[in-house]
This record gives C-alpha cells, sequence and structure tokens, in this order.
C-alpha cells in the first residue's frame, strides 16, 4: 500500500482520485469551516477520531518535549 498527499481544490483532488491506478479504500478530508462557523473548543483535540489509525508503542513519550531533545549518545 502507498500513502499520496493531495492537496489542491476539492475538483483537482476528485479528478486525481480518479486517476490512481489500484484501489483506493479509505481517504482522510481536511475541510475548512466558512468563517461564520463556530471556532473549536479551546484545546479540543481535531484529531482525536483519527486515534485508532495511530501508532503507538507502549511505554514511548510522545510529548513535543521529548520527541525533540536529544538523548545521550545522541
Amino acid at each position: 500500500m502507498k500513502a499520496q498527499v493531495l492537496r489542491g481544490s476539492k475538483q483537482e483532488i476528485a479528478e486525481t482520485v480518479v486517476r490512481i491506478g489500484g484501489e483506493v479504500r479509505e481517504a482522510i478530508v481536511f475541510v475548512e469551516e466558512s468563517s461564520d462557523a463556530e471556532a473549536p473548543a479551546l484545546g479540543e483535540d481535531i484529531f482525536a477520531e483519527m486515534e485508532p489509525f495511530t501508532v503507538r508503542a507502549g511505554g514511548a513519550d510522545y510529548m513535543r518535549e521529548t520527541l525533540y531533545d536529544r538523548m545521550d549518545g545522541e
């Protein structure tokens, strides 16, 4: 399986999907809401629904500081 990132207008993305060879089984779509829509609540995890598709290793620390700080010997 190969992942692709498609950018452009809705029409451009749809045309690109049609041209992809093979079977397309899933897509993650980011939709910009209009400016009059209510803003997400502060602290709301906008990626929470994608949690089942993330990779988590047991006992790992995923905090930003831990990910970007060098460990001893690096």
